[in-house]
């Protein structure tokens, strides 16, 4: 189960939010270890001035959140130091673990991912992609399957964060972005795959993706799922070589349903 996510298709914006929550845990987590050493500030000892202010308070959370320690500022009393022991100290210890963490995920584990990635991508060859995964794209992937397509032969490409994940699911490699532009369809090497699967719900974003599939790629086999039948012809121009509509097709069926069903009678 691989991911590959290209530095020029469109990122979710999830990275960021991880980012904030983590910055509001650390800052809640920073007004928790001031409001406990404001209210035992008597317990502290100022060696400069011999007095304790909000401005020393503050000053003296931060360097022992940080584990700097001057010296200046130092608790003096049992409970002070009682306070620091088991209160500040996990506080300090949880603050550096959300810094490092952050620091891992974004720095180590994302250049990781894309040096591994471009690996990866240098192999892609042979390969299904499938342009959506909604209800359509993710039926599509589930038939392939059942019919004994690896899904590691299977990359799809959705602008949904919860669509990549369920592709993630079955096996797939995924790219979130948009499937219509030049950059996501080279990342995938959509001149060396198999074959093209359109289902991006909407007919002018499925023909759009047909154009731009068929400049890359002129011998590639493309197969799209049109909505309306005034679209048909527009996407076979479009260059697709079978064009499907779900519309037509189920009505043929029920129509020969319903015919065998009169002769039968």
């Amino acid at each position: 189960m691989i991911a590959i996510e290209p530095s020029l298709t469109r990122r979710s914006g999830r990275p960021w939010q991880k980012i904030a929550v983590r910055a509001g845990l650390a800052i809640a987590l920073l007004t928790t270890a001031f409001c406990l050493l404001w209210f035992d500030r008597h317990g502290l000892r100022d060696n400069i001035d011999g007095s304790l202010s909000f401005a020393d308070t503050l000053y003296f959370t931060m360097i022992t959140v940080t584990t700097v320690g001057y010296g200046d500022i130092v608790p003096v009393t049992e409970r002070a130091r009682l306070i620091d022991a088991f209160l500040i100290t996990p506080i300090r210890l949880f603050i550096w673990l959300l810094f490092l963490g952050t620091a891992v995920d974004i720095v180590f584990k994302q250049s990781w991912e894309r040096w591994r990635m471009k690996q990866i991508q240098k192999n892609l060859c042979d390969h299904i992609v499938l342009a959506g995964f909604g209800d359509t794209g993710s039926k599509v992937a589930q038939e392939l399957v059942a019919r004994g397509v690896d899904p590691n032969r299977l990359v799809v490409i959705d602008c949904s964060a919860e669509a990549t994940e369920a592709a993630r699911a079955i096996g797939a490699a995924v790219v979130q972005g948009d499937a219509s532009s030049n950059d996501v369809l080279c990342a995938v090497n959509i001149e060396r795959a198999a074959e093209l699967i359109v289902t991006a719900g909407r007919d002018d974003t499925s023909i759009l993706v047909v154009l731009t599939a068929r400049a890359l790629a002129p011998e590639l086999p493309i197969a799209v799922s049109i909505n309306a039948e005034d679209n048909e012809d527009i996407a076979d121009h479009a260059g697709a070589n079978t064009v499907i509509n779900p519309i037509t097709v189920s009505a043929r069926m029920l129509a020969e349903a319903g015919r065998k069903l009169t002769s039968a009678v």
